[in-house]
């Protein structure tokens, strides 16, 4: 049988209004008061009834998050990482796989469950600003992942792509390399963090005196295992030979060092190796991978919380950019087996 807030209030002697304020965690309860009721809930197992709390303020204490690849290992911890966030304040969250396609991002953006979910934190990669533009003021706040800026009134929290891959480069122009290649160069309309990252690794490379020839560039079909083998082995086939590689995510960075590790080439001695996304797979290699880590906790935190904040204050939606941090983690793949 369900222990209710008057079961409660009868074990402890007081008010079910006293109660529900312990409940609630208001502050103007009394420290014995408190601990008093808190014995009752104890003793009887109450929980509280979220989702009655939820309607009471017009809501269902539900919010959607879509991402482009759950199969990546990367939007898998971002997942975990926004649903531990919105535990915190007792939120449910529902996932949705757009798998990068305009169509399902429209479809999602555009509320077909708005009617299910009090907010939506969306990682587009082919939504276009004028797509986002015509949304209705009324619908649910919407808070947007991922280095496409919009210049919307739409919150949008990104890491500095660009300052993460120059630290990267940095670091393989520190381990003295000095024919650093980068993988994962896109020319569809899905590039801006391809863009981004390149953009860095020319620029780092150029500030440290060394060339950034397009041959040191390999070009990608996606972003997983495969495209970085395919580009790693397009690359060495031509008869370039890089002393190190940038790579646009650790998938990539993992495909490239399979096929050096079968063209006879060592990582780090002869070629080092650096990631991008921390993903726990780059951990647990022949040879641990050095990685850009972005805080994917502090961008799950920064995103329940401004959808919080667009909940509680909807006139204050005016489209604010955050940043998250990132660190260079260095592993065997640039410093060798110690």
């Amino acid at each position: 049988m369900r222990v209710s807030l008057k079961d409660v209030a009868e074990r402890a002697g007081v008010s079910i209004k006293t109660v529900s304020n312990v409940v609630n965690n208001y502050q103007h309860v009394t420290p014995a008061m408190r601990a008093r009721v808190q014995e009752a809930i104890d003793e009887l197992g109450y929980r509280p009834n979220l989702t009655a709390r939820h309607l009471r303020k017009g809501r269902t204490g539900i919010i959607a998050l879509a991402l482009p690849e759950l199969g990546n290992p990367y939007f898998a911890e971002l997942a975990g990482a926004v649903i531990d966030a919105a535990g915190e304040h007792d939120i449910t969250v529902l996932l949705d796989h757009t798998r990068g396609e305009r169509e399902q991002e429209l479809l999602v953006s555009q509320g077909f469950r708005a009617r299910v979910i009090d907010g939506l934190i969306l990682s587009p990669l082919e939504l276009e600003a004028e797509d986002l533009r015509g949304r209705d003021g009324d619908e649910v706040p919407l808070v947007l992942l991922g280095e496409r800026a919009y210049d919307l009134p739409h919150d949008h929290i990104a890491i500095d792509n660009v300052a993460a891959a120059r630290t990267a480069v940095r670091h393989l122009v520190g381990r003295g390399r000095t024919r650093i290649a980068y993988l994962g160069e896109r020319t569809d309309s899905a590039n801006q963090p391809a863009r981004l990252r390149l953009d860095g690794w020319r620029r780092e490379l150029t500030e440290a005196g060394l060339a950034a020839p397009d041959s040191l560039v390999g070009a990608t079909g996606g972003w997983d295992r495969g495209d970085g083998a395919e580009a790693m082995a397009r690359m060495l086939d031509s008869g370039v030979r890089p002393d190190a590689v940038f790579a646009y995510n650790d998938l990539v960075a993992i495909g490239a060092m399979r096929v050096l590790h079968e063209r006879g080439l060592r990582v780090p001695w002869d070629v080092a190796v650096v990631g991008f996304d921390d993903i726990a797979e780059g951990q647990f290699g022949a040879v641990t991978l050095t990685t850009i880590s972005p805080d994917k906790q502090a961008i799950a935190r920064l995103a329940v919380q401004s959808l919080l904040r667009s909940l509680e204050h909807p006139e204050e939606r005016a489209g604010r950019e955050l940043t998250a941090e990132f660190r260079l983690v260095e592993r065997e793949s640039t410093l060798g087996r110690r």
